[in-house]
């Protein structure tokens, strides 16, 4: 697991955070590590992904079960949280997106339903992330190294990302023929308007925390290795107005809604796209799997 920055170290060998234990078993998984800080009712989640540093169909399930078992702990009490905070203990890396290599098969099998089916999952844990469970939760993206693809979908669903400098964010679909259709041209157009949206996703280019930070999609950065830290003290500074920023948060969804149905037809039509594309866009495609694999020998783990 990702070491934490020593005063939050401190407070877990104080006994002020907690390790998991018989009442939050529910949230401990085969791709996801958690520590719940007790004294900041936050639940911290790094993403440690098999193999490839993307969201594989395992890793999805844990992402169900996990904002299931965070659901089930505020509600009967037993694991009070008020902020949720994901990152990642891949070195250098958020997340680079979606399962390309089980798109390229599906594609091949001609399986729009399997395509439709990955991409379902997807955007609706992206839709829970976003409405905070439909409890009283914060929700913080903490961006430690790239996101990439599905990677940088994912944290548009944040109501907060923390990110630090130097790490990058993209959406490189465009590269094969396809275009990110789990939630990016969705939240893009409501965060910088339509046009926008379209020429960042046709760029196909790489954009820095900064820049993010400019637009407004990031709102914090961070000086390299000290992201955990600006975490832990965005939620310590915030705490008193914790109830303020859910009602914010929950206002701004009602003023600009983003439903469900919506985030699902688009993956429909992704599904779509991706059956067109060409057996030199698959290859294309996997010459990136092979890369992605590359990076966990190099990464040591």
């Amino acid at each position: 697991m990702t070491a934490y920055y020593p005063e939050l170290a401190n407070e877990i060998r104080d006994g002020r955070s907690t390790p998991m234990n018989d009442a939050s078993h529910a949230l401990s998984f085969g791709q996801l590590v958690t520590r719940y800080d007790s004294k900041a009712q936050t639940l911290w989640t790094d993403m440690r992904p098999r193999i490839r540093p993307s969201f594989n169909p395992d890793l999805l399930r844990d992402f169900e079960r996990w904002q299931d078992g965070v659901v089930q702990a505020v509600d009967t009490g037993a694991l009070p949280v008020r902020y949720l905070v994901l990152g990642s203990s891949f070195p250098g890396v958020f997340s680079l997106g979606g399962d390309l290599d089980l798109f390229a098969q599906a594609i091949r099998n001609r399986d729009h339903a399997a395509l439709a089916r990955y991409g379902h999952r997807c955007v609706r844990i992206l839709y829970r992330n976003m409405c905070g469970l439909e409890r009283p939760i914060i929700t913080i993206g903490l961006v430690e190294g790239d996101a990439l693809g599905g990677g940088f979908e994912a944290l548009l669903s944040f109501h907060v990302v923390i990110a630090e400098r130097g790490t990058s964010f993209g959406l490189p679909e465009t590269m094969f023929g396809l275009f990110p259709g789990m939630g990016a041209h969705c939240f893009l157009s409501r965060r910088l308007g339509a046009a926008r949206a379209e020429r960042m996703i046709l760029s196909g280019r790489t954009y820095s925390a900064d820049e993010l930070y400019e637009m407004g999609l990031v709102h914090g950065l961070a000086k390299p290795g000290e992201g955990r830290k600006m975490v832990a003290d965005y939620v310590r500074q915030n705490d008193r107005r914790h109830s303020a920023h859910c009602a914010i948060y929950e206002a701004s969804r009602a003023v600009n809604p983003l439903p469900l149905e919506e985030l699902e037809a688009v993956v429909d039509l992704w599904a779509d796209a991706a059956l067109r594309l060409t057996e030199g866009d698959l290859k294309r495609m996997e010459r990136l799997v092979a890369a992605q694999t590359r990076l966990r020998g190099k990464s040591g783990k």
